[in-house]
């Protein structure tokens, strides 16, 4: 289910591709900075497989803000969804961090789709 299509599940912590990619990819995570690993490390996949789900994320944290407008419901949405892509940027860092290829659920697959 969690399995990442470039090899192992957790990929080799001593694979320079990895290595290289960490920084850019966990920075990717923290909302629009989500455009750096996917302008600045177009040859990396590891950061361009964390860079198309953290734009992912982002987009939904803006679709959420926009929600907020709608008044008391937009207010419930947007604080759940700030919990859930908070919860799931913090764990995508953390993954990074390890070295893992980390597919997010729903979220992978809509970033499979991207092609840049």
């Amino acid at each position: 289910m969690a399995e990442e299509t470039f090899g192992s599940k957790s990929g080799s912590s001593l694979d320079p591709e990895i290595q290289e990619g960490k920084f850019f990819a966990a920075v990717g995570y923290l909302s629009i900075l989500c455009f750096v690993p996917l302008l600045l490390k177009k040859g990396n996949r590891f950061a361009q497989f964390h860079g198309k789900q953290a734009l992912v994320l982002f987009i939904l944290e803006m679709a959420a803000s926009i929600l907020k407008a709608v008044p008391a419901l937009g207010d419930m949405v947007f604080t759940l969804a700030f919990v859930v892509l908070g919860i799931l940027s913090l764990v995508g860092v953390v993954k990074v961090l390890m070295g893992e290829y980390w597919e997010m659920p729903v979220i992978q697959e809509v970033a499979n789709k991207i092609s840049l």
